[in-house]
């Protein structure tokens, strides 16, 4: 499959008839380990657009979304002939490509971005100590709000969030493709919203937005009185 066949759909790109035949998928998976070379790229073409979506939703930036679907279709290219048919294809693609971008963003966390030395600002924050002053937001800023405050959340709830409220799965199918229990993917969700609505209450007027002169309510999601910053963070395994 050609590298640069990976990245953003087409903005009117066809959706293939029988894109949800699972034998059809199937076949093309059993062709390719079987040797057909133009059977993963179809494979892949089938589910292009949904596996961008949620590789973008989940990461937060074109680039690395990007980055993290090739990444997530070489190793599924490399896989293939492991696949046992437990799940269907789709799962098990979507599984590889959400895998994925969990592992670029673990590892971005694990060694951030190193911060300017004081007294240096880079170009967009200048003036401001690299800090924006908040501002109104508007219908233009509202999809690029939500995907700031999705990428605020920790991973495991943003791509059980992205997979369930933005992309429409059952519960059940993403319990299999994260492999995880339908009551922690709920679990999950649950504790994603109500962060989020804490992160985008200012576009209701519920509450001013979040800045470095506006810091976080001290009563917001998960910090009620009692609890250690620990168990406010404490995920669900």
């Amino acid at each position: 499959m050609d590298a640069h066949d990976v990245g953003p759909p087409p903005a009117a790109a066809p959706v293939p008839s029988g894109v949800a035949d699972p034998a059809h998928d199937l076949a093309l998976l059993r062709a390719h380990v079987a040797g057909d070379r133009d059977a993963f790229t179809e494979l892949f073409h089938r589910h292009r657009d949904r596996l961008w979506a949620v590789a973008l939703r989940t990461m937060g930036d074109r680039e690395e979304a990007a980055d993290a679907l090739q990444d997530a279709l070489l190793s599924a290219h490399r896989a293939a002939g492991r696949f046992r048919g437990e799940s269907a294809v789709t799962t098990w693609l979507h599984r590889i490509v959400v895998n994925a971008c969990l592992d670029r963003i673990r590892r971005r966390q694990a060694h951030p971005t190193v911060p300017l030395p004081d007294g240096v600002h880079s170009d967009s924050g200048s003036g401001t100590g690299g800090v924006e002053p908040a501002a109104p937001v508007t219908d233009h800023d509202t999809a690029l709000v939500v995907r700031q405050a999705l990428a605020a959340l920790p991973v495991e709830q943003r791509a059980a969030l992205v997979l369930v409220d933005v992309q429409g799965y059952p519960v059940a199918e993403v319990a299999r493709i994260l492999g995880v229990a339908e009551g922690t993917v709920k679990s999950r969700c649950a504790r994603g919203r109500a962060r989020l609505a804490v992160l985008l209450g200012h576009l209701r007027g519920d509450v001013p937005p979040v800045t470095s002169g506006n810091p976080r309510p001290s009563e917001g999601v998960g910090s009620g009185p009692g609890r250690s910053r620990r168990d406010a963070n404490q995920e669900d395994a």
